[in-house]
Order: C-alpha cells, then structure tokens, then sequence
C-alpha cells in the first residue's frame, strides 16, 4: 500500500514539473516577458506598410533584443502604420536621431520583427522621439503580383 502512495506521489511531481515546463514554453514562445515596464522608454515609427507585425514583436540591434512593439495604430494624418516601440533604458540617450528602423522576417515565411540600425549624428533620440528613416515590410504577396504582371506583360 505504501509503495503506490510513494508511485502515485512522484507520478504527481512529475506531471506537475510537466505542466510546470509547458507553461514556461507558453510564455517564451509567445513573446510575453516579465520584466517591468519602468526599465524602458518609447520610441514611435511610421511605416507605409508593416506587413504580418504584430504587437510583442522583437525590436532588436545587430540581432540581439532590446525591446518589443508596444501598439501599432493608423496615423490618420498621413494614413501611415504608426508603430509604438518600448526600448531598454540603457539605449536611452544613446541612439543617435538618424537611426533607421525596418520590418524584418526571421527566415523566408517566419514572424516579422523591427530591426534598428545605428546611424552617426551626435544628437541622439529621447524618449517619445519618433524615428524618421523607416523601412517598410516585404510582402511576398506584393512581390508575386509583381513577378506575374511582369510575365504577363512581356
């Protein structure tokens, strides 16, 4: 009686440790992340088109993370996608103003990030500051449509 006590016990710790695992790949997976919002400042981006992106996207520098996508809204003025980025404070007064911003795909069908890229002023970007120099998405479904009007064109 109570060998399967001990059995049906460790059984539980293991499915719990199971769960356990499943939901930290969740969280991983999903973009979500933990740490806290006064570690970070916002820039804003408008893009003519940004694709498949979607909030909690990666905001990364020379590929690594610095930040996710906070909202992506229409900027009805100049119906742009005006995307709202939270950066890691310790770029913060650091990015020069002429950086540029453009949408990337990670591999030929995956998910869409923002890549920043350095540029050389000495005034740099505050928080709040809006990045001027963008790149918009490539969209396979753009391209396609130009590969065969193209053909039918010829």
């Amino acid at each position: 009686m109570k060998r399967s006590k001990t059995m049906e016990f460790g059984v539980g710790l293991f499915m719990l440790a199971g769960i356990l695992g499943l939901v930290f790949l969740g969280l991983k997976v999903s973009g979500l992340d933990l740490t806290r919002a006064d570690d970070t400042f916002e820039l804003n981006a408008n893009f003519a088109n940004i694709g498949g992106l979607k909030p909690r996207a990666r905001v990364t520098m020379a590929g690594v993370t610095v930040g996710r996508v906070d909202s992506i809204d229409l900027d009805t003025e100049w119906y742009d996608a005006r995307v709202v980025m939270s950066l890691d404070n310790d770029l913060l007064g650091k990015l020069p103003d002429d950086s540029t911003a453009a949408i990337l795909t990670s591999g030929l069908l995956g998910e869409q990030y923002i890549g920043l890229s350095v540029g050389g002023s000495p005034e740099s970007l505050e928080d709040g500051a809006t990045i001027r120099d963008t790149q918009s998405a490539l969209v396979l479904e753009e391209l396609i449509q130009q590969f065969v009007s193209n053909m039918v064109n010829e």
